[in-house]
């Protein structure tokens, strides 16, 4: 329930404080001029070289969630989306900005098409059962 009061129409009892996604990605929908999409099953994994990521003032509470998040260990943009309880939308803007500050990596999903086939992956398991 919203309170009455001024002011109050950004605080929610029940749900806390409200901030728009547009407010987190400044009104962009896009991961940046990079042109990199990110699927739902990219695995992001924070950078080792990643220049003062703890000191960097310019990061939002949002962008450090992200981080601590992969700080723990290699998670999907779903992941981390589920995680950080952040639409995929705005995951994948700030992502975007830690990509171009080089604080993380992203490594992309193999596409079907360069998967082995099922025939050859039958044909080794037959081979390996029988040695």
């Amino acid at each position: 329930m919203i309170e009455d009061t001024p002011g109050s129409q950004w605080y929610d009892n029940e749900a806390g404080p409200l901030v728009r996604p547009y407010a987190m990605t400044g009104g962009r929908t896009k991961p940046g001029p990079t042109g990199v999409r990110f699927d739902l099953i990219a695995l992001v994994t924070l950078d080792a070289g990643a220049p003062g990521v703890d000191d960097d003032t310019s990061l939002g509470p949002e962008h450090r969630a992200l981080i601590e998040l992969c700080r723990i260990e290699t998670q999907s943009v779903a992941e981390l989306a589920a995680d950080a309880d952040l639409p995929v939308g705005v995951v994948r803007v700030l992502l975007g900005d830690l990509l171009e500050m080089g604080c993380v990596t992203v490594s992309r999903p193999v596409p079907p098409a360069q998967l082995p086939d099922e025939r050859i992956l039958r044909e080794v398991i037959e081979g390996l059962r029988a040695l």
